[in-house]
């Protein structure tokens, strides 16, 4: 099984929100469905912007902590380094 670390933005440079799963194309889903209540769907952050493969949920859960507790600028440049315009890459984990 695979685990992933993921960044969901509501715009370019926009609202922020780091999460971990095993079910990458699922929670996406959840998240632009906006199936559960809270942070996300209040900030209307639907864009999977960055996401990253673990090979445990351990090593997930430590890289989403780890980077948690980065700051914005930090986050951003990861994002950009691979994903400059800040594409939505739900599309390309779909097919």
């Amino acid at each position: 099984m695979q685990y992933y670390t993921y960044i969901m933005a509501s715009a370019r440079k926009g609202t922020l929100y780091i999460g971990m799963t095993n079910d990458l194309v699922r929670r996406v889903w959840e998240h632009k469905s906006h199936v559960f209540k809270g942070f996300t769907e209040r900030y209307d952050v639907t864009r999977l912007v960055w996401f990253e493969v673990h090979a445990t949920a351990e090593m997930a859960i430590s890289r989403e902590k780890r980077l948690k507790k980065w700051n914005r600028d930090w986050k951003i440049a990861l994002i950009e380094e691979e994903n400059p315009d800040w594409a939505d890459l739900y599309d390309r984990i779909c097919g």
